[in-house]
Parts: C-alpha cells; structure tokens; sequence
C-alpha cells in the first residue's frame, strides 16, 4: 500500500508540476497579451496623433499658400515697378542719344570751321610765298637795274648815244617802281588782313577751345553723372534679378517642400491603414488567442475539478493512512514490548546459564536450545526494529507529501482564482478595445476621408496656384531676361559713349595739337610777315633811294647833255665825279652802289646791300 501511495503521490506531484507550468505559460500568454493590447493602444494613440499632425500640415500649407499668394502680389508689384523704372531708363537713354548726337554735331561744325581755318591758313601761306617770290623777282629787277646803272656809269662817254635808252630805262623803272608801289600796298593790305584773320582766327580758336573744352568737361560730368546713374540702376536691376532669382528658387524649394509634404502625408495615409489593418489583424488574433485562453481556462477549471476530486480522494487515503499509521505505532509498541520482554528473557536464560553452568551437561542440550531461541528473538525483535523503523520513516514521507499535496492544493486554488480573474478582466478589457477599435476605426475612417478630400482638393488648388505660379514665374523670367539683355545693351551704350568720349577728347587733343601747330604756324608767319615787311620796307626806302638816284641821274645826265652839247669833256667828268659822290653817300646809308660805265658807253650803277637782314629775307 505504501509503494501505491507513493505512485499516486509521484503521479499527482507530477500532474501538479505540469499544470504548475501550465498556469506559468497561460500567465505568460497574458502578459504577452497584455503587451500586445498595450501596443494595439500605442498603435491607436500614434494614429491620432498623426491625424492631428495631418491637422496641422493643412493649417500649414493654407498659411503657406497664402504667404506665396501674398508674395505674388508683391511680385507682380515689383515686376510694374521695374517696367515703369525700364521706361524711364529708356527715356533717359533717349535722352542721352539725342545730347550726344547734338554734341556730335557741334564737334562736326567745330572741325569743319577748323578745316576751314586751316584751309584759309594754307592760302595766306601760299599768298605770302608768292609775294616772297614776288620780292625776288623786284629783287632781280634791281640787281638787273643796278647792272643797267653800272652800265650808265661805265657807259657815260657814249651819254649821248643811250640817251634814249636811259629814258627808256627811266620810264620802265618808273613803271616798276609804280608797280611795285602798287603790289607793295597790297601786300601790306594783305598783310594786313592776314593779321586781322590771323587775330580772328586765335579769338575764334581760343573761343572755340574754351566752348570746347568746357563742353567737354560738362558732357564728362554728364557723362560720368549718367554713368554712374547708369551703374546704379543696374546694380538695383542686379540686385533685384538676384532677388526675383532667389525669390523663385524659394518659391521652387517651397512648391517641393509641398509636393513632399503632400507624398509624405499619402506615405503617412498608407502607414495609418496599414496600421489599422494590422491592428485588425491582431485583434483578430488576440480575440483567437482570447479564446484559446478560454479554452485553456475551462481545460484547468475541469483539471482543477479533477484535481479536487483527487484531492478529495487522497484525504481519504490520507486518513486510511493516518489509520494504518496509527495501527502500525500500536503494532511498533506491543513489538517493543515483545522485544524488551524477549530482552529480559535472554537475559534470565543468560543468567539460568550462567547459574546452572554447573549442573552437567544435561543442561548443555536446553542451554543450546535457549541460545538458539535467544538468537531468534534477537532476529526477530532486529528485522522488528527494521520494519517498526521503515514504517517510522514512509510515515515521515507520507506526512510531508500529504503537506506538500495540500499546500500545492491551495497554490492551485489560488492559481485557479487568480486565471479566472485574469479571465474575466481580459474579457472585459475584450469588449472595452472592440468599442475603442470601433470608435477608432469610425473615426478614423471619417478623418482619412474628410483629410484625403482636403488634401485632394487642397492638392489640387496648390496645382494650380503652382502652375499660375510657374506661367508668372516664366513671365518674370522672360522679363528678367529682357532686363538683363537691356542692361547689357545699356552697358554696351555705356561703354560706346565713353569710348566716343575718349575718341572726342583724342580728337580734341589732336584738334589743340592742330591748333597749337597752326598758332606756331601762324606765330612763324607772322614772324616772316614781320621779316618781309622790314624787307619790304628797307627795298621800299631803297628804291625810294634809287629812285632819287635815278632822278638825280637823271638832272646829271640832263646836265651833261647839255655841257657835253657846250662841248668839253672835262665838265662830263666833274658830273661823273658828282654822280660818283652821290652814290658814295648813298652808299654810305644804305649800301656801296656802284657807278662806271657799260660796255656801249651807257652809264652803269650797282648796289650792294650790307645789311643782314635782307640776307636773312633772301634766305
């Protein structure tokens, strides 16, 4: 009986144990259930809370919306400020062309009048080079009356033969001294009004150097005014091309940003269904696990009925053991009795033995007898002892396991409790996340469809504002261009009018070269003007000198015709001496004129001019 308790006490320890580890995985299955709801609860609080994202994206985007619709505005406002500011350049530019075109014609006007200075020049040049030769053509006539004189002189005894000739002579260098009188006179009016021209052309040129020179410096500050007016404005068109460029480039970052935004808000829809429907799914698997654990939960309920039954059952045993044990303590101490009294005994028979050792060997054969009885009283009260100890110690057993048993009993109870508590708190908090499920997934629903439809619509809205937004960005572009390219042209305009400024400051250097030049010009035809009229001069007093001569030669030969009609040669002598003391004197004022006479008789003079200043005039 003892080894049957023990199978069923190790049979129901083990049943126990498994269905210890049973309520362990079944605690398990809750707190992985539990985690599971926990995370489903997660899972429903992200999604609000991305819904409420969502909620601040639209506000978002209608803000920014109305920001570029703002922004827009103030570009289309600048976009007329700039086309009124292009106008006006363009008036300006206008403008500009007109002056510089006025200003060109003045600098035309202005070198034609100092072509026609020039012009004027080079002909008063020319005249005063055809006087210079003029003067040596009188020169050679002198020189060639000078040789008719010299022929006078040396020709005086035949007075009488070229008598005629000297009148002759007489009248042609009358004439010629009347001629060059005549060409004299002219020159110096000439002469004159070259000075005169001379003076109205340095007034005209000093006037029309200074107008020059202050037009110039005015178009240069003009110029320089308007440069830098220019080089402003197109900074400022620079500087606002930059900002319509970074203004664009913003507008173009912000419509990516809202193409992002919308893909990121699709992407975020996307993950919210699809959370919604692995929320569903493990609903669906926790509702199967739920009922899994309800199964399992009925499953212990009737083990646990089972194991009461047994428990019930080995109670009775325990008291059917209780009995026997108590039995067996009765039986373990009339055993002792018996043993202590077989104790006794061997030791009465010891000492029978002992005493009657002496009685013979009658008593040898009972003596054997009784040590034989006493070796079996002592197996028997020994294996007495072994079973009254064995049964002291499955008694010990049996009292633990039952211990054991009514503890692992309560524990089950208790186990028991606690899983139906788990059970109808999970079939409550069951029930709770199929309404929160349900209110989750209606709300849901509604907000993905209300905020698909917004986002559509507003999706389609920015659609379109974006591509009023693109045509009005290629309009600002087309005229960003347009501005660039009418900058450009204005710094081409720019640049031309400041090289034609540098050109005209070149031509006006060149114009003062000129002029410098003709003023020397004029200054070394005055200085020949002023030669030529002291040469004119010294040749005017010279043939006013020779023609006195002439007269006086003229009485002289009247005279020594007359003597020589008296007859006598000697008073034609004394006349020849007084002719030759009269151009001695002369010759002493002017020059050495020398008289004698020609090869046919004819009276012949000459003059030689000291003065370095007619040398000066023939160089």
């Amino acid at each position: 009986q003892l080894n049957i308790l023990n199978s069923q006490v190790a049979a129901y320890k083990k049943k126990a144990e498994e269905e210890e580890d049973t309520v362990v995985n079944l605690e398990e299955q809750k707190k992985a259930a539990m985690k599971e709801i926990e995370v489903l609860q997660h899972k429903i609080d992200e999604q609000q809370m991305i819904n409420e994202k969502l909620d601040k994206s639209k506000k978002k985007l209608q803000s920014e919306v109305e920001d570029l619709t703002i922004e827009l505005d103030s570009h289309k406002t600048k976009v007329s400020d700039l086309e009124k500011r292009q106008r006006k350049f363009d008036q300006l530019l206008a403008e500009e062309k007109a002056i510089s075109e006025q200003l060109s014609q003045e600098k035309d006007n202005a070198e034609r009048e100092v072509r026609e200075k020039e012009t004027r020049i080079l002909t008063l040049i020319r005249e005063l080079e055809e006087r210079e030769e003029h003067n040596e053509e009188l020169e050679r006539s002198k020189k060639q009356l000078q040789a008719e004189l010299d022929e006078l002189v040396n020709n005086q005894g035949t007075a009488d033969k070229n008598v005629h000739e000297l009148e002759k002579a007489k009248r042609i260098l009358e004439n010629q001294l009347e001629e060059q009188k005549h060409q004299i006179e002219e020159l110096e009016d000439e002469l004159q009004l070259t000075e005169d021209s001379k003076l109205r052309l340095e007034v005209n040129m000093q006037a029309l150097k200074a107008q020059l020179e202050r037009d110039l410096q005015a178009r240069d500050e003009q110029n320089e005014e308007k440069r830098k007016s220019l080089i402003k404005q197109a900074r400022d068109l620079e500087a606002e091309l930059d900002d319509e460029r970074k203004q664009r480039s913003a507008a173009i970052a912000t419509r990516k940003k809202i193409e992002g935004d919308y893909k990121d808000l699709e992407q975020q829809h996307e993950i919210a269904n699809k959370v919604k429907e692995d929320a569903l799914r493990q609903l669906k698997k926790l509702q199967s696990q739920m009922k899994d654990y309800q199964r399992e939960v009925d499953e212990s309920r009737s083990s646990r009925d089972d194991l009461a039954t047994q428990l019930k059952e080995m109670e009775k045993k325990q008291k059917t053991l209780e009995t026997e044990v108590i039995q067996l303590q009765e039986d373990l101490a009339s055993s002792e009795r018996t043993r202590k009294s077989a104790e006794s005994e061997r030791d009465e028979l010891h000492e029978e033995i002992n005493s009657s050792a002496s009685k013979g060997s009658l008593l040898i054969d009972e003596k054997r007898r009784l040590e034989a009885r006493i070796q079996q009283l002592e197996e028997e009260m020994e294996e007495e002892q072994g079973n009254s100890e064995a049964l002291l110690e499955k008694t010990r057993k049996a009292q633990t396991q039952i211990e054991q048993l009514a503890a692992e009993l309560a524990s089950e109870k208790t186990t028991s409790q606690m899983l139906e508590n788990n059970r109808i708190h999970l079939e409550r908090q069951n029930k709770e996340l199929k309404l929160k499920l349900q209110e989750v997934e209606s709300s849901v629903r509604a907000k993905s469809k209300t905020a698909i439809t917004s986002l559509e619509s507003k999706l389609a809205q920015l659609e379109e504002q974006f591509e009023e937004e693109t045509r009005e960005k290629q309009i600002l572009a087309k005229s960003s261009r347009k501005l660039e390219k009418r900058i450009k042209e204005l710094l081409l305009q720019l640049d031309d009018e400041r090289r034609h400024a540098d050109q005209y400051k070149e031509q006006l250097e060149k114009t003062n070269n000129r002029m410098k030049n003709l003023k020397r010009q004029l200054d070394e035809s005055e200085e020949e003007c002023s030669k030529e009229k002291a040469t004119k001069r010294k040749v005017q007093r010279e043939l006013e000198d020779l023609h006195e001569v002439c007269e006086n030669l003229q009485r002289e030969v009247t005279n020594l015709k007359n003597k020589m009609r008296r007859g006598g040669s000697g008073s034609a002598g004394s006349s020849s001496s007084s002719i030759s003391s009269r151009i001695g004197s002369m010759n002493s004022k002017r020059g050495s004129v020398t008289l004698g006479m020609g090869d046919d008789g004819s009276p012949t003079m000459s003059l030689a001019d000291d003065s370095p200043n007619e040398d000066s005039s023939q160089a």
